[in-house]
């Protein structure tokens, strides 16, 4: 008889549930599971848990330019989204990119026509073979800075994230250039009538080359995130977005890095997966919170009934 699927659940740090409270059934069973430290805190630890690259890194740009246009092989590539920076009163800061920004495959034309001579001058040309994820083709040996990835920026300060390191000048020129460039574009305006926001600004990150070997242990992962959905297809897992929860038939990974309401969270994924857990459906349920801790909880946890509630993720 094959053993019953592990079920991973990816989740935010627990202080981005700040003092919302568990359910008692939920809490009960979370107090009895076995607790420690998975790793580093934050989004880029946190996922390299569940996939292994090799060389050690986290090539984005390669891998979903492969998924997207399959010709990433003998280059490296840097991604260069469409984003939405908006001043504030001490500085300025990303409001949106990529797909959050609506946009279709004419309007991603025009805007990159304009940006075509600026990286082509440069030997980097710009194309986006898919309407909210642009690319550069970078010339072999090109020095990089070391770029924040855009889930990790949203709603910070721009200037805590400009380029640093080697060529970080030349970036940042690039970058002012392509500004001015998609400030006056026509169809910034166009958007602006649809109550759209502008694509003003572009978002550099996620270089690399294609990796020569990516490994997961879940053989499904849902997720809503390109990147991980592109790692998880280089490595052979089916990659599909979450719905409502179902017992897995083999060992998954599930991304809800994006929810905050705890509540919510307990009523469509932890309580029916402790159920699954109890019926034996589930091996093992794991919770891997983007603060590095985890929580582990299997059948036989049941009897530790002395263990007092666990009444918060935070």
């Amino acid at each position: 008889m094959a053993a019953s699927p592990r079920l991973v659940l990816l989740l935010p740090a627990g202080a981005d549930f700040g003092a919302q409270r568990l359910p008692a059934p939920v809490a009960a069973a979370f107090g009895r599971a076995d607790a420690g430290i998975a790793g580093e805190a934050g989004e880029g630890p946190q996922l390299q848990r569940h996939v292994e690259v090799l060389p050690r890194g986290w090539p984005v740009a390669a891998v979903t330019r492969q998924r997207d246009a399959g010709d990433a092989a003998g280059a490296a590539w840097l991604r260069a989204d469409p984003a939405w920076i908006r001043p504030d009163i001490n500085g300025a800061r990303l409001f949106g990119y990529g797909d959050a920004l609506q946009l279709d495959a004419d309007e991603a034309a025009d805007l990159l026509r304009p940006l075509k001579p600026l990286f082509g001058d440069s030997g980097m040309p710009i194309d986006a073979p898919v309407a909210g994820r642009w690319y550069l083709r970078l010339p072999p040996g090109t020095p990089l800075p070391s770029f924040t990835s855009p889930d990790e920026a949203l709603g910070t300060d721009l200037f805590e994230h400009l380029a640093e390191g080697p060529d970080a000048r030349r970036w940042r020129t690039l970058l002012n250039e392509a500004q001015i460039v998609l400030h006056n574009h026509p169809r910034n305006a166009q958007r602006a009538a649809r109550g759209l926001p502008p694509v003003n600004s572009l978002w550099f990150w996620g270089a690399g080359v294609l990796p020569d070997q990516v490994r997961m242990p879940a053989a499904h992962v849902l997720t809503r995130d390109d990147a991980l959905a592109a790692m998880a297809a280089a490595a052979g897992a089916h990659a599909a977005v979450p719905a409502a929860f179902a017992v897995p038939g083999a060992d998954t990974l599930v991304d809800l890095r994006s929810g905050r309401d705890l509540r919510q969270l307990a009523g469509e994924w932890l309580s029916p997966a402790l159920e699954a857990l109890q019926a034996g459906a589930l091996s093992s349920l794991v919770l891997d919170l983007a603060d590095g801790r985890q929580l582990t909880l299997r059948r036989s946890q049941r009897w530790r009934v002395w263990r007092r509630p666990r009444t918060s993720l935070s």
